[in-house]
């Protein structure tokens, strides 16, 4: 789907927060972004969104077509709903900015909040709904354009260890149904390993890509249970462990 080539940004102050990224991303890939703090990890989610631009190196895309509107869905860490609207009209906001109308667009809004649980939920508001909920709301707006590519910035950082497993599986789930592209970055080793079909382990800045792990584990949500998912956090354990300064 899309090459980086040699991609580095520099910050007017000077903070070099990318140097040299070079990767692909396959499509029907789920690629988690995994470092420690300030190794440019959300900075290269903003270059791949295009909401920044890097001072070197390329971006090129396949068939060199760059993404139209509604080809990429971000989900960031925080939920950002629209605080006045219920949970139908945050997820129709995309395709109300593509010129769609509500009555043509909702029964693809209430398929895509069905997907993720919200069945029922259409006419709450972000106040009467839970986190976890939130996030679920937030996550159904992304894709209800049907993306080609899904970004999503540490999206369950903020919620308690079951809502956030729960999430997990349920993103998990729709990622195996639907194999939209999906780059999610996260300081969790364990959520990498278990969502993830392949890890890119990113240095302390200036980030730089320290190594790409394939996850080879079964492709079913029991993941967490075999001993190969023991092994794959113990590898990414180590190879984060040898890139940090000491």
């Amino acid at each position: 789907m899309l090459r980086l080539n040699g991609v580095g940004r520099r910050f007017p102050n000077n903070v070099i927060a990318l140097d040299n990224i070079t990767t692909r991303i396959e499509p029907g890939a789920f690629i988690a972004l995994l470092g420690p703090s300030g190794c440019g990890k959300s900075t290269l989610l903003r270059i791949l969104a295009g909401l920044d631009t890097p001072d070197t190196g390329s971006l090129t895309w396949d068939d060199n077509t760059p993404p139209g509107p509604g080809d990429i869905g971000f989900v960031f860490q925080d939920a950002t709903l629209l605080p006045w609207a219920n949970a139908e009209a945050n997820v129709f906001l995309p395709l109300r900015l593509a010129g769609k109308s509500l009555e043509t667009a909702r029964p693809i809004v209430r398929d895509t909040l069905a997907q993720l649980g919200l069945a029922g939920f259409e006419h709450a508001k972000p106040t009467e709904l839970s986190g976890g909920m939130r996030m679920r709301v937030s996550i159904a707006r992304a894709l209800v354009s049907r993306p080609k590519l899904l970004l999503m910035d540490e999206p369950f950082a903020a919620l308690d260890e079951f809502t956030r497993h729960r999430l997990q599986d349920d993103l998990f789930a729709l990622w195996r149904e639907a194999r939209t592209t999906i780059v999610f970055v996260t300081h969790s080793i364990y959520e990498a390993a278990y969502l993830a079909s392949r890890i890119i382990v990113m240095s302390p800045r200036p980030g730089r890509i320290a190594a790409e792990l394939t996850c080879t584990l079964p492709d079913t949500n029991t993941r967490r249970t075999d001993p190969a998912y023991a092994a794959l956090t113990t590898q990414v354990t180590e190879t984060l462990r040898a890139v940090m300064p000491a």
